[in-house]
């Protein structure tokens, strides 16, 4: 990771020339693709939002979005090289091209893994970063959450089938309403305050992050479970 100084606003136009290179190198209809989409309208939001004052700290605003992007980045790149992905991420990355697997399940089960898992360890980085308690970035946390249920609201909209398709009896119905983005949001500011809290022991700590990683990708591939077409 570079140094606090380097998280400036290029630092967030670097996060967004490389998700907009992922949306045109990868098929539209790859599980990646669908959530990068997703994730790339939620970073341009922040960046438009740091660039009006919306945010009480700027700097802390940026550090948390480029630390929180580039943990997804870089799994992507371990995907990309073969190397060994976070369990929150493996679900996604397996069954991108699934055929049984509609693209609202690849939207949710990326931000699953992103919220759930990213979103926590970027936040105690953060923290790290700018010698800084959890409460000090509560502002930022329930920003960027907001962006994302106001842009969960739209994909559900935009990718869920039509009404005629879509029946109480659709797997996909019960699929969508055992998962919630709110809670997961809720599960995370508590996550990230108990590594924050466990800082001070590393073999705690690590077994903590391991579990929250493994939690996360189990929901994720619940999420991506294949439905009839």
């Amino acid at each position: 990771m570079p140094e606090l100084e380097h998280y400036t606003s290029s630092a967030v136009d670097a996060v967004i020339a490389r998700m907009r290179d992922l949306a045109a190198e990868l098929p539209a209809r790859d599980g990646v693709a669908v959530f990068n989409r997703v994730y790339l309208a939620v970073t341009e939001e922040v960046d438009r939002r740091v660039d009006t004052g919306r945010f009480a700290d700027p700097r802390a605003a940026v550090t948390l979005d480029v630390r929180f992007a580039r943990r997804y980045l870089d799994a992507v790149d371990a995907d990309l090289d073969d190397r060994r992905t976070p369990a929150c991420w493996r679900p996604l990355f397996q069954m991108r091209r699934h055929p049984g697997v509609r693209p609202l399940q690849f939207a949710l089960a990326g931000i699953n893994a992103h919220i759930g898992h990213d979103l926590a360890l970027a936040l105690v980085d953060t923290c790290h970063e700018l010698g800084c308690e959890p409460a000090e970035l509560e502002d930022e946390f329930e920003q960027v959450g907001d962006i994302l249920m106001t842009l969960e609201e739209r994909i559900r909209e935009e990718l869920m089938p039509g009404p005629d398709l879509l029946q109480l009896a659709d797997p996909l119905t019960h699929l969508l309403g055992s998962w919630s983005l709110e809670r997961a949001r809720a599960a995370t500011w508590s996550a990230a305050r108990a590594l924050w809290a466990l800082r001070r022991f590393p073999d705690l700590t690590e077994e903590f992050g391991e579990r929250l990683d493994t939690a996360v990708g189990f929901a994720g591939r619940m999420l991506l479970t294949p439905l009839p077409n």
